[in-house]
């Protein structure tokens, strides 16, 4: 399948990556006890069955948010621990363009469309497992597609005129 029509938006940075484990100690054991990052906010939900805490580490556009998540219940789904490497965000432009330029492109988006996130941001997902009717995907990952906030598209853009 080839690309149809100019890409309507932009990947600017790496927003998150989510860990998981069946137990949040393990993980907090090496990124916050030995690595250092610290607790910057925590997330509950039944629905998305995971227990998170939101680490970040760096500044400005280099900062990034290492979720580690647990889930509440190991035998119900989603299995947030399942596979370790849960996730990857990415800070979009402009989410809506994307997802409507990624679909008519062939790619597959998982299920619940555009929401609010843990972290505030609209979010939506790229399936891991393409599929007939969408023969691109994340091939084995899922990707987190993330609204990026007013001042993060100004510092992309700044860094875009610079020299």
């Amino acid at each position: 399948m080839s690309n149809s029509g100019e890409r309507p938006f932009n990947v600017i940075g790496v927003q998150q990556i989510a860990l998981g484990a069946p137990d949040k100690a393990d993980l907090r054991a090496l990124w916050v006890d030995r690595l250092g990052l610290p607790i910057v906010g925590m997330f509950r939900s039944g629905r998305e069955n995971v227990d998170e805490d939101i680490c970040a580490v760096g500044v400005g556009l280099a900062r990034v948010e290492v979720d580690l998540m647990a889930p509440i219940d190991a035998n119900a789904k989603p299995a947030v621990h399942l596979p370790p490497l849960n996730h990857v965000g990415l800070w979009i432009d402009d989410l809506r363009g994307a997802v409507a330029w990624l679909e008519a492109n062939g790619v597959r988006m998982a299920p619940g469309g555009i929401r609010a996130g843990a972290a505030g941001h609209d979010i939506c997902f790229i399936h891991p497992r393409a599929n007939e009717a969408f023969p691109i995907a994340g091939a084995g990952v899922l990707i987190e597609l993330v609204q990026a906030p007013a001042d993060v598209i100004a510092g992309w853009r700044a860094t875009q005129d610079a020299p």
